[in-house]
């Protein structure tokens, strides 16, 4: 039966295929949502599959291709993309969401256009030559369907998106990034809360001091960490794309580490025992 959830705050997930290597973190990840959905949450999970794309390439005979950090994708890596995000990653995240009594809704951003997007045009990378470098099926978001969302969510389904994108006329698939992706979902939905789950759980002044973490900071105060060399690494753009957000709509960021038992709820809550909150002001 329908319940009316029209009203209750929304959480988008975003979950790296790093992450999802671990039974540990697996188990993790879906104590945590089931959390937030007991609690009264409508949640939205988007995952990766960096990792499991890369094996999976290798016991098919391809290289994984990198330029400045960006994946180039051909035909026969997108298969295999496809293989292993839509495959591996997914139902094994809707499997462990649903043995914890969490409704998880399996699906990727072909499913309904829920994520339509335009090929990537060739572009200069700073650190990769002159050259535009065409990164082959690999696309740019252009639209969330929030219609096909709220109704997932309305129906107590958590929907599980695979980070695959759709070209609206033609059907063409693309392979499309997932910190990019989540963050342009929690935009569309004016989400209360967006959750980036990393294997470090926080941002610490000094990583082998747990004491040294960060619990709650300002937009300007994690440009400020940046700057300072505090925030360093991957985690860079995901939070310079994240706090981009807080202006638009979406309440609080927050950086957890999904085999911390209570996290999710924790940050929800604001109450700081637990990862790194991000707010406007």
């Amino acid at each position: 039966m329908m319940t009316n959830s029209t009203n209750k705050p929304v959480a988008v997930v975003k979950v790296g295929g790093d992450v999802l290597q671990g039974q540990v973190e697996r188990d993790g990840i879906a104590a945590n949502v089931k959390d937030l959905v007991d609690a009264g949450w409508r949640v939205v999970v988007l995952h990766g599959g960096g990792p499991q794309t890369n094996e999976l390439q290798e016991k098919h005979g391809l290289t994984p291709n990198k330029v400045a950090g960006r994946r180039i994708t051909s035909e026969a890596d997108l298969l295999v993309v496809k293989q292993a995000i839509c495959g591996e990653v997914n139902v094994g995240l809707t499997q462990v969401l649903q043995q914890v009594g969490v409704n998880a809704f399996g699906c990727n951003g072909a499913s309904g256009k829920l994520i339509t997007a335009s090929k990537r045009p060739p572009r200069v990378m700073s650190g990769a030559g002159e050259q535009p470098i065409d990164f082959g099926e690999v696309g740019d978001v252009v639209s969330i369907n929030v219609e096909l969302l709220n109704n997932l969510t309305e129906h107590d389904l958590v929907p599980v998106i695979a980070t695959l994108g759709v070209e609206q006329d033609s059907g063409r698939v693309f392979n499309i990034n997932a910190d990019t992706t989540v963050v342009q979902i929690a935009r569309a939905l004016k989400a209360d809360l967006l959750l980036l789950t990393t294997a470090v759980g926080a941002i610490y002044h000094d990583l082998d001091k747990p004491e040294t973490r960060v619990a709650q900071i300002n937009a300007q105060q994690a440009k400020d960490l940046i700057k300072q060399g505090v925030i360093q690494g991957g985690m860079i753009p995901k939070v310079e794309e994240a706090i981009s957000v807080l202006e638009e709509g979406v309440k609080s960021i927050a950086i957890v580490g999904p085999q911390i038992k209570g996290a999710f709820l924790d940050v929800a809550k604001g109450e700081g025992s637990k990862g790194t909150n991000i707010r406007l002001n």
